[in-house]
């Protein structure tokens, strides 16, 4: 059992870790100066702007700090039961989202709770 719970902490870890670099990625292309960039067609200086934003970087190094973990979860857990739980990164993501002042609609609610129930019963296998 403490192993179980033990796995399901790093796989949660992960997915924090996921859900941070989305957020750092959309601060990153809400940017004034890289929504401008982006605006003249993917050029040379678009491209230079999104390799140098901090917001970017510190994405990218998230997601792969993310995926780094994800793999011990994956050495001790059937893809089929660990790949659920990144139904609770929805579940961040609209809390986060939440805070931020982004607008959480009853059916974004709503859908969340049926992805929940679903990781649950899966949990429960």
């Amino acid at each position: 059992m403490k192993t179980n719970m033990t796995v399901l902490l790093i796989a949660l870890i992960s997915i924090v870790f996921s859900v941070a670099a989305q957020f750092c990625l959309k601060a990153g292309m809400s940017s004034g100066h890289i929504r401008m960039a982006m605006e003249a067609k993917l050029s040379i200086q678009g491209v230079v702007a999104l390799i140098s934003s901090p917001y970017i970087i510190a994405g990218f190094m998230l997601y792969g700090m993310g995926a780094m973990i994800w793999l011990a979860v994956l050495a001790r857990w059937d893809v089929s039961k660990a790949y659920p739980l990144v139904g609770f990164g929805f579940v961040l993501a609209a809390l986060i989202g939440l805070i931020q002042g982004e607008n959480i609609s009853f059916l974004r609610i709503a859908g969340i709770v049926l992805i929940v129930g679903g990781v649950a019963v899966v949990a429960r296998t």
